[in-house]
């Protein structure tokens, strides 16, 4: 079974922060010679007076090495949604900034340089967070082509059955999402209720932040869920042999046991005979002696 490995933020901070300020990224921009990353404005104002890469010391460019960087847009998203509070905070300083300097140009024009998208349009999610989600059951690719064709002639029902609506913390896991489904439900235990987003079932240890950043929902509805049933498995347990029981000399039935055995390609509990080959031994049974057959 997959174990979840849990590890802190601050294990991940040298690949998060900017070597020049000692923060972490902000607008990410990496060398293209070298593939180093800094924050925008912290290259940008080293490389007015240096042409040189601060962490490797490669020539970034001879006469304009402000031609050989790059806006590294994936690096900052990775950064936004491991740093808690980072992207909300950061949008709140530049609209404080533009609101104190109202004169002043954004250089694209874009909200975001302006400080005006939200952290829910933006995909970021906080642990405390409350996600709204719809859950309903997974009725398969093959049941779903069949009732697209009625759908598309106007013959099946418009309405969507069966769908509910729940409000979680991001931080709830799928295993809470499925033990609440099961409680409600009744569902025996010799069921398991897996839940899927699309037709990918999901980890147990997936939480509703995991879901939102692996997933491609962007937030403009409820996070869409499903759920099916299905036979638990259970583990086969191999049969052991029996222990002969004190006192009880089973040499003779067990040879003749074996033959059988064999003979019949499995298993006996009938009580065997002595064969021949075990006339003139003494056997006990139970503690009696029995006399040998003649």
């Amino acid at each position: 079974m997959h174990r979840t490995t849990r590890i802190k933020i601050t294990e991940l901070n040298p690949h998060l922060m900017c070597a020049l300020c000692g923060g972490y990224f902000i607008d990410a921009t990496t060398i293209v010679e070298c593939l180093h990353s800094f924050c925008k404005t912290c290259i940008v104002r080293y490389l007015e007076t240096n042409k040189y890469c601060p962490m490797c010391d490669v020539q970034v460019h001879k006469t304009r090495p402000l031609l050989s960087i790059r806006s590294d847009k994936t690096l900052q998203d990775i950064v936004y949604k491991l740093v808690p509070g980072l992207f909300k905070d950061e949008m709140k300083r530049r609209r404080d900034f533009y609101a104190a300097y109202p004169l002043t140009e954004v250089p694209n024009g874009s909200n975001e340089d302006r400080g005006e998208v939200l952290e829910q349009e933006k995909g970021a999610l906080s642990d405390d967070e409350i996600v709204s989600l719809s859950i309903e059951f997974y009725e398969g690719v093959r049941d779903r082509e069949e009732k697209k064709g009625p759908l598309e002639n106007g013959d099946g029902d418009k309405e969507k059955t069966g769908v509910r609506f729940l409000r979680c913390p991001a931080a709830m896991t799928v295993m809470h999402l499925a033990k609440f489904l099961r409680n409600k439900m009744d569902v025996p235990s010799k069921y398991k209720v897996e839940v899927l987003y699309e037709d990918e079932p999901l980890k147990e240890y997936y939480t509703l932040m995991d879901i939102a950043y692996i997933y491609p929902w962007r937030r403009n509805g409820p996070l869409p869920l499903k759920y099916r049933v299905q036979p638990a498995c259970k583990r086969l347990t191999l049969p052991t042999a029996p222990t002969p029981s004190e006192g009880t000399n089973t040499s003779g039935a067990s040879e003749s046991s074996g033959a059988t055995t064999a003979a019949n390609g499995g298993t006996s509990n009938c009580l065997q005979t002595p064969s021949s080959t075990s006339r003139g031994r003494k056997m006990t049974v139970n503690g009696a002696p029995v006399p040998p057959l003649t």
